[in-house]
């Protein structure tokens, strides 16, 4: 199976989880907006983000810190989080690639096999820059020119588009379930990056990309 993944004429996929992992940033941005806000927010309560929307994961945070705002202000608060992030992640660079992402990408390229970038991250030109890999991508289609979230098919579907490829010709590399469903709603094969009984559908399970340079 492993083989046959290669054989595709499209790789499509996701960003945190599968080629780097940013969460950590994330933390920090919450932590430091929750500071700003006079209260600790934890590692603990980091995992009740995960996998939520910027505007929700606000809406915990503000719950965990006992604060009730108005919409206005909850708007500029989320603003002001994506520019901490911002900032954490201006400063990373090839070593924050997952193992084998990047060994894995010039397998792909050598095979003459198109890649692209579908991710809900509205920041991922600027990350794929940083990592010195933005130049291995055919395609790229992040959170700011998709308006459905996954499982919703739509970021799959346009970055198969714009490969110039049909769904049935590419593979999706995921490390979330909504992921896995949107790739399966999009008739496309689908690696999930993680654990089987987290990636329920998945044609195949792996830990990490460098398991598919054995």
């Amino acid at each position: 199976m492993k083989e046959r993944i290669r054989s595709y004429k499209g790789a499509i996929f996701d960003l945190d989880g599968v080629i780097v992992d940013t969460a950590k940033f994330h933390f920090l941005a919450w932590r430091e907006l929750a500071s700003q806000l006079g209260f600790v927010f934890t590692e603990e309560d980091n995992e009740r983000l995960k996998g939520v929307s910027r505007v929700r994961s606000l809406e915990i945070l503000l719950e965990i810190g006992g604060l009730q705002l108005a919409d206005e202000e909850k708007i500029e608060l989320a603003d002001r989080k994506n520019k901490n992030y911002v900032e954490y992640i201006s400063s990373i660079d090839e070593s924050e690639l997952l193992p084998g992402a990047k060994d894995y990408l010039l397998l792909l390229k050598a095979k003459g096999v198109s890649i692209a970038l579908g991710s809900a991250s509205k920041n991922a030109d600027l990350i794929l820059s940083k990592l010195n890999i933005r130049h291995m991508f055919d395609a790229i289609v992040d959170g700011n020119k998709v308006s459905k979230a996954k499982p919703d098919p739509e970021v799959f579907l346009l970055a198969c588009a714009e490969l110039g490829l049909k769904p049935d010709e590419c593979v999706v590399y995921e490390d979330a379930l909504a992921g896995i469903q949107a790739a399966v709603a999009a008739g496309m094969k689908t690696v999930g990056i993680g654990k089987p009984s987290h990636l329920p559908g998945a044609d195949i399970v792996i830990a990490g990309l460098h398991e598919l340079l054995l």
